[in-house]
């Protein structure tokens, strides 16, 4: 049995969720979903240029696993932007985050002060 997966710090939700080549109906393309996560990495190394160690930090995960994450992301937005396909933003394995009373805590896994 696997351990659990790490609830991974995502620094915001993007406003748009679909992305797609523009003249030809989504209907007519393949789709490629993009979890929260892979984005948030993407956003933090390649948008903010911030290091892999740094961004690791940011999201509460070692540096291996933001690798691994950062990997697969860039590897689905190659992809779409290649072939023409639809870019799908949706969950991915992050916690949503609530301040109470100058404490963060997970409202899924229930940690507290990361």
């Amino acid at each position: 049995m696997p351990r659990p997966k790490k609830c991974r710090f995502v620094g915001f939700e993007p406003n748009i969720k679909i992305f797609k080549p523009s003249g030809i109906p989504i209907i007519d393309l393949d789709c490629i979903k993009l979890s929260i996560d892979e984005l948030e990495s993407i956003r933090l190394a390649d948008m903010l240029g911030n290091s892999h160690e740094s961004a690791a930090r940011e999201m509460q995960i070692s540096r291996a696993t933001l690798g691994r994450i950062l990997e697969s992301g860039r590897k689905k937005v190659a992809d779409a932007l290649i072939n023409g396909k639809v870019i799908l933003i949706e969950a991915g394995d992050f916690c949503n985050y609530e301040h109470i009373q100058n404490q963060v805590k997970c409202e899924f896994c229930k940690r507290k002060n990361f």
